[in-house]
């Protein structure tokens, strides 16, 4: 299922929780070389001590973490503009009520490739993006924006979501690190589902075997 935990419910989903902050410290720390904070077993950092919103992907008993995705308003303190700051322009305002920010996005290959075998590490961020503009949609929300590193926005692509690139910046990891923005409509959800093959919503979904065809 693709669910969107809040702070009153991290303890009701601590097990995928856990399991997300452990595959953090692999794919950011581990594998991407970024300059993050590592706890032990985990990556966590300030934002995730500000009750910020998790978009997950994970079994229906939600103790097996597929991909996960954190989310927080611009109006307060984010990532883009702490650390980020140089990726976009100094015209850029980002800072609004319907702009919120994505970050951290991740896949756990080894869960996905044992319980949706037919379902790639690429089609998996599909998913999981098609599940982040349904969520926002239905919150209100009308842009995200995020930090990529380059090769993402033709992932993002192939799911039918237009990223926007406003600015880039290096000194991040080992390449480049780019700002993107994209629209939270009605039309770029049905795009995103059509590129994908989805017949209907994945987002608060408990049945998603039907709708995950390989891409």
């Amino acid at each position: 299922m693709f669910t969107a935990i809040q702070a009153p419910e991290y303890s009701k989903y601590n097990t995928v929780l856990d399991e997300m902050f452990r595959l953090r410290k692999k794919t950011f720390y581990a594998q991407l070389k970024w300059n993050v904070s590592v706890q032990g077993d985990y990556e966590r950092d300030r934002y995730d001590e500000l009750n910020p919103v998790y978009l997950i992907w994970c079994n229906q008993d939600a103790t097996v973490l597929y991909a996960s995705t954190r989310l927080m308003p611009t109006t307060g303190p984010t990532l883009l503009y702490d650390t980020f700051r140089d990726t976009f322009p100094d015209a850029a305002n980002l800072s609004a009520p319907g702009i919120w920010e994505g970050t951290r996005l991740c896949v756990h290959n080894e869960n996905l490739a044992r319980d949706h075998p037919d379902v790639s590490p690429l089609r998996a961020i599909g998913l999981l993006s098609v599940a982040l503009a349904e969520c926002a949609y239905a919150h209100g929300i009308d842009t995200i924006v995020t930090n990529y590193e380059p090769y993402l926005k033709r992932i993002y692509a192939s799911a039918g979501l237009a990223v926007e690139e406003i600015g880039r910046a290096d000194g991040y990891g080992r390449y480049p690190v780019c700002c993107g923005v994209f629209e939270v409509s009605e039309t770029v959800i049905a795009q995103m589902r059509a590129k994908l093959g989805l017949t209907g919503p994945v987002f608060g979904r408990h049945d998603q075997t039907s709708d995950q065809r390989a891409a």
